[in-house]
């Protein structure tokens, strides 16, 4: 494309409207129905579309895009149907595709864009989009607009390229009009394109500011402002079984088989998210495709030399971020990985991120990446938790105000402040990890020596005193575009999240334990501890808290429950072993699992198998169809714990299983 083209809806090619009557979906889909934008008003439309709904787990095992568009929006579900039959967005020839408020939040899979793509999309129109599958959209050249852009091409006119890519930092500006991300990355192999350096005063930075400025390409001391579109080194990423096959695919395409990785020993695999599916029902079908991943995994790594976690004897090492966390990860970082949840770096003071696959193959093929510098905006804690409060609690807290109102949309979070002394380096670890939920671009915690203790803990050969001389702080007098909020701890009640939405949290009734009246008694089947968000040693030491006052009372999971326990990584689990948490959560009939991702990416034990299950879990998110057809309340480790004692969904308050006196 040119900037001097224009755009216009292509005669016999139709519009399709997400609209929130799911009737009038099908109705379009099967070609009785087309609408025009001035007969519906922005709130007839679906908001918070997920990368899940448009790209369930299963369809994503078709690693080739035009088999993975077959399924496109097979996660959008009424009542356990799908609302779009297989192979439908394809044959209703539609070019635009039409939703509401933050279309693609949820998971960083580029799959989701690409089920689009080659069903035959080359408009997305929303009015706003999750930062990731915005990117994604724009690396694989779907063009991106609001409702006003439908109304003006209904109306037969034609739109120049250029009010596309009107806003944008020069960098997304040209790989808008260059078609995407590959051939603009060519265009600047070759010196066709180059990027003006920031020139800025000096001027205080936040702590991902300050990161990017010391990675740009061969600049010295620089400042950089949000909006600045540059070109930074890459410290280390990560994909794993779930998305290296496309990477390798993707390589091969682009730069022929003979394709280099510029720093091998800065990059790893994981085989992580599979490694249950096959003992998962509604998965095991799918066990030859799975294969296929895993060998194209193995492929990719023979090919490159990067680290290489792939599974032992069918036992995985651990969850990629936790692992990366534990043994990769450096304060002061830039780490780009095939994830949402990548944004778990962040807890060490590092700047960490998801990225689709057709960024990360152009990334680790150069040894650099292309930029825009984010907002950041900061929340200041104060005080400490309350007992039987977790920083789960503080991030269901946060989705349910601040994300809620869009404040953190594609915004860097800060978290500083006195009261993060009082949470331990896993308890950071859930607030960064958890950023993704918020829409956000990355979440980024202050680092301080009980954090540099940590990770030196883990590392043969590091030490504090190194470590050290990485940490990047924010400067004093930072500009938070985002605002700053002070959040006291103190006031943080334990939380849950109704399903459907990590954002749809409430607070307990601090008199009785419970929720409050909106969420009546809520019998469960499921409870589930586990996932990157919740696998980690503090996680496991919650779950354990619980299960021995339950012992100690002579209790147990409450019949009817099943209750599964699945670490983050093997260190976990040697960490568990150590401190004779086994032996308690045999005793009290907890199903104990090795490292992997499991139920929360539905594949593995604890995912729901009707729709009128209800489970309880620890995971990060709960959309639909997320881990099973269920419905899926969210919670921290203390509360997923009692309420598979309880057999009902309550919130954990110190003895409340001790037994009573008479």
């Amino acid at each position: 494309m040119k900037p001097t083209d224009t755009i216009a809806l292509t005669p016999g090619k139709r519009v399709l409207f997400l609209t929130k009557d799911p009737e009038l979906i099908r109705r379009q889909l099967r070609g009785e129905l087309d609408l025009s934008m001035k007969d519906l008003k922005v709130e007839d439309l679906l908001d918070d579309i997920n990368t899940d709904a448009m790209a369930p787990a299963w369809a994503c095992f078709d690693w080739r895009p035009a088999d993975i568009a077959r399924n496109a929006y097979a996660g959008m579900t009424i009542q356990g149907e799908r609302l779009f039959p297989e192979g439908s967005l394809i044959a209703g020839d539609f070019e635009v595709i039409v939703s509401g408020f933050r279309k693609g939040v949820g998971s960083s899979r580029e799959t989701a864009v690409q089920a689009e793509k080659w069903s035959g999309i080359r408009l997305a129109v929303a009015a706003s989009f999750a930062p990731i599958h915005a990117r994604n959209n724009i690396n694989q050249g779907v063009l991106m607009g609001d409702h006003a852009v439908i109304r003006r091409l209904q109306a037969g006119e034609r739109i120049a390229l250029s009010e596309f890519s009107q806003g944008q930092d020069p960098v997304t500006r040209m790989i808008i009009e260059y078609g995407g991300l590959f051939a603009f990355t060519k265009a600047y192999a070759r010196g066709e394109v180059s990027l003006q350096k920031p020139a800025h005063a000096a001027r205080p930075m936040t702590l991902a500011e300050k990161i990017l400025a010391s990675h740009l390409v061969g600049s010295g001391k620089v400042f950089v402002q949000p909006g600045d579109a540059v070109c930074v080194r890459v410290d280390g990423g990560y994909s794993h079984e779930f998305t290296t096959a496309q990477v390798h695919a993707f390589l091969d395409e682009e730069y022929g088989s003979e394709y280099k990785v510029a720093n091998p020993a800065k990059f790893a695999v994981f085989e992580d998210h599979l490694i249950y599916a096959d003992g998962v029902q509604q998965m095991a079908r799918f066990s030859p495709k799975i294969q296929i991943l895993r060998d194209m995994q193995r492929t990719f790594q023979s090919k490159t030399g990067v680290q290489d976690f792939s599974a032992q004897n069918g036992v995985s090492p651990g969850i990629c971020h936790t692992i990366a966390r534990e043994r990769i990860i450096e304060p002061g970082d830039f780490i780009q990985a095939t994830d949402s949840h990548t944004c778990m770096g962040g807890s060490v003071g590092a700047l960490a991120y998801g990225v689709g696959t057709t960024e990360y193959a152009a990334l680790i093929h150069a040894g650099f990446t292309f930029v825009v510098v984010p907002e950041t905006i900061r929340f200041e804690l104060t005080g400490a938790l309350a007992p039987g409060v977790t920083a789960k609690d503080v991030m269901l807290f946060i989705l349910a105000n601040h994300a809620k109102r869009q404040e953190t949309l594609d915004k860097v979070m800060e978290f500083g402040g006195p009261g993060l002394k009082s949470l331990s380096p896993d308890e950071r670890a859930t607030l960064a990890n958890m950023a993704t939920e918020c829409s956000a671009k990355a979440g980024v915690v202050e680092c301080d020596e009980e954090a540099l203790a940590w990770i030196a803990q883990r590392r043969p050969g590091v030490t504090v005193e190194a470590l050290r001389k990485k940490v990047v702080a924010p400067d004093p007098g930072a500009v938070y575009t985002g605002g700053v909020h002070t959040i006291d701890l103190a006031t943080i009640r334990p939380m849950v999240a109704t399903p459907g939405d990590p954002r749809k949290g409430i607070p307990s009734d601090p008199t009785n334990g419970a929720y409050i009246s909106d969420l009546p008694d809520v019998p469960i089947e499921i409870a589930y501890g586990g996932s990157c968000t919740a696998g980690k040693e503090a996680d496991v030491d919650m779950y354990a808290r619980v299960m021995r006052e339950a012992a100690d009372a002579g209790l147990k999971v409450k019949d009817g429950v099943d209750f599964f326990i699945q670490f983050g990584s093997k260190a976990v689990e040697e960490y568990a072993r150590k401190q004779g948490y086994l032996e308690v959560f045999a005793k009290t009939g907890v199903k104990v699992i090795h490292p992997g991702c499991g139920a929360c990416i539905g594949c593995g034990p604890g995912v729901s198998s009707t729709p009128e299950q209800v489970s309880i879990s620890a995971i990060n998110r709960n959309y639909q169809n997320r881990s099973g057809p269920g419905q899926l309340y969210l919670a921290s480790p203390l509360n997923v714990a009692a309420s598979a004692v309880a057999g009902k969904i309550v919130a954990y308050h110190e003895g409340m299983f001790s037994p009573r006196k008479s």
